[in-house]
């Protein structure tokens, strides 16, 4: 027919491509999910492996130095997370019964007095209820071995992307400008300006955002760190580390720090100092954050905003899984880029400007 040509053809072609590769990525989550982490980590890492290659560094030495220094960063953290934790959940478990006595003296008759609330908190129960899901070691050991048996499948699966991910991170950082080569030049000579310009704004746009908000995690994590231990809080190092890596998702490190913190200045201290200092130490790191760190090391003009962000992730989580949340951003800033090009493109329209 007349109204079909070549230009159209070709464009439900890509269009029909593009959405039978939407239906394989979530056929094959489970199994392009080491490949999409791999490539997460490898779009973070090129930058350093480029730089030790400028200084005579051989690619492969330069690719292995990047891939030890991520997996020494996560061993640190491990190392330094789980004693901590272990010796708080120990505390908790000791202070539980004194804690629920100072609820009783303290935070119940401001309830009846505010709210008109009678609230009784029973030791005892609350009491058997922790001991319930702490258990004894033994418990625990027996708890856990069932779920080893009978999650064998998962567990080699955990254990299969431990080994995959690293193997796919190395060759991704030794091939990478090859791969970006070779895709480029696939791309039709028509529309190869258009691509490349395209998928330069998106790469400023990611590479903006994602080692951005490493910078302000690793800030974060440096300064509730620091504040919550020199203002006494002996798990103050735990949920500095906490806060800021999980400020990766707006708004939940921040929360859910809040919510560790005041929990362990209930424990720790008697009177209004804990939740003072609480107050005072989040406040700061609120400001802090939203008007020096973010402007600076994120900036404002990437077009992400942080309600879009938790939509992407929750959105791309719940149809594609874990595999979702990783290709969440990147997609996310594919979409961005393609708006602010439908948006030039119909501002400068007639069907736009035509009174």
């Amino acid at each position: 027919m007349a109204w079909i040509d070549d230009e159209r053809v070709a464009t439900a072609m890509w269009v029909g491509l593009g959405l039978a590769l939407i239906a394989l990525m979530a056929l094959l989550s489970s199994v392009l999910t080491p490949f999409a982490l791999g490539g997460v980590l490898a779009y973070l890492l090129v930058p350093g492996a480029d730089w030790l290659q400028r200084r005579r560094v051989p690619r492969w030495a330069a690719s292995l130095a990047m891939i030890l220094c991520t997996a020494l960063v996560l061993t640190a953290l491990v190392l330094i997370l789980v004693p901590v934790l272990q010796r708080e959940t120990g505390a908790l478990r000791e202070q539980w019964p004194a804690l629920v006595t100072r609820l009783n003296a303290h935070v119940a008759p401001h309830l009846q007095e505010w709210f008109g609330w009678t609230i009784t908190f029973d030791a005892r129960a609350l009491t058997e209820l922790l001991a319930s899901h702490a258990g004894d070691s033994d418990g625990l050991a027996t708890s856990l071995l069932s779920k080893l048996r009978s999650g064998g499948a998962a567990v080699l699966g955990v254990l299969g992307m431990l080994v995959l991910v690293p193997v796919v991170l190395f060759y991704l950082l030794l091939e990478w400008h090859k791969l970006m080569q070779r895709f480029e030049s696939v791309i039709p000579r028509r529309w190869h300006a258009q691509v490349v310009g395209m998928v330069g704004e998106i790469d400023s746009v990611l590479s903006q955002f994602l080692r951005g908000q490493l910078a302000v995690m690793a800030a974060l994590a440096l300064y509730y760190s620091a504040t919550l231990s020199l203002a006494g809080f002996q798990s103050g190092l735990a949920i500095g580390i906490l806060t800021g890596a999980l400020a990766f998702v707006p708004y939940v490190g921040y929360t859910i720090g809040l919510l560790l913190a005041l929990g362990a200045a209930l424990l720790q201290f008697d009177g209004w100092y804990g939740p003072l200092m609480v107050a005072l130490v989040f406040g700061l790191g609120q400001v802090l954050e939203g008007f020096v760190l973010t402007p600076r090391l994120v900036g404002q003009r990437i077009g992400l905003h942080p309600l879009a962000v938790i939509f992407a992730l929750l959105a791309f989580g719940e149809l594609f899984g874990f595999f979702g949340v990783l290709v969440a951003l990147p997609s996310s800033a594919i979409l961005l880029v393609a708006l602010r090009r439908i948006k030039q493109a119909y501002f400068a329209s007639t069907f736009y400007g035509r009174p």
